[in-house]
């Protein structure tokens, strides 16, 4: 049980309390790759990449190494691999999608891997829309923890990626001032989190995002 509430904190699963929720306990270097199709007018997929701080590597490292040996053989990344993927469904993996202002449903991961790298914890998948994503008007991505428990970083605007953008498209990487945001939504981030202390989509103001803004497609 201990094993799976630390693979499961930065999912925000294992601990609810306002003071849990309150600031980052695990941080990760992620990279996000917009794949698009092949008429290039149209998202296709999103390849996400994280990496994980060393703190939270070695946790995992520790009570995933059933055997002993200091490292994790196939059968216990296997383990590690499918407790993140359950526990994070409940959170749809993570992900900001929106198209000109509205959520975007993605499908869940076909496949989902976890490997150590340089003893990091690194976690990849892709997910798809579920209905077809058009570029058309202006459409973000990006990854955030409604709880506030995990802080996943794009450090550099080229880790938010897209290949092959149509040339009407413009892209740029948008991060939201802290301070400017709660200054602005004090009393509306303040009543979202009385109500539900545990995590609240408001987190979502606060994501670094990856702006695609395109001709309007009919």
């Amino acid at each position: 049980m201990k094993s799976i509430r630390l693979i499961c904190a930065f999912g925000a699963l294992a601990l609810g309390t306002a003071s849990a929720a309150a600031h980052p306990h695990v941080f990760a270097e992620a990279r996000l790759d917009v794949m698009l199709a092949p008429d290039g007018r149209s998202v296709q997929s999103l390849r996400h990449l994280w990496r994980f701080d060393d703190v939270f590597s070695s946790t995992v490292l520790v009570e995933f190494d059933k055997n002993g040996d200091n490292k994790l053989d196939d059968t216990e990344l296997a383990a590690v691999r499918d407790t993140v993927y359950k526990s994070l469904g409940d959170y749809n993996y993570f992900q900001l999608v929106t198209a000109n202002g509205k959520d975007v449903a993605m499908q869940k991961p076909d496949e989902f891997a976890a490997i150590f790298d340089n003893n990091q914890l690194i976690i990849m998948f892709e997910t798809k829309p579920k209905d077809p994503l058009k570029l058309s008007g202006t459409i973000d991505f990006g990854v955030y923890d409604s709880t506030f428990y995990t802080a996943i970083d794009f450090t550099e605007d080229d880790q938010m990626a897209v290949a092959a953008l149509p040339a009407d498209c413009t892209r740029k990487v948008v991060r939201p001032d802290p301070d400017q945001i709660i200054a602005q939504n004090q009393k509306t981030l303040t009543d979202a989190f009385m109500s539900d202390p545990a995590g609240t989509d408001m987190s979502k103001i606060f994501a670094t995002r990856l702006e695609l803004t395109c001709p309007a497609q009919g």
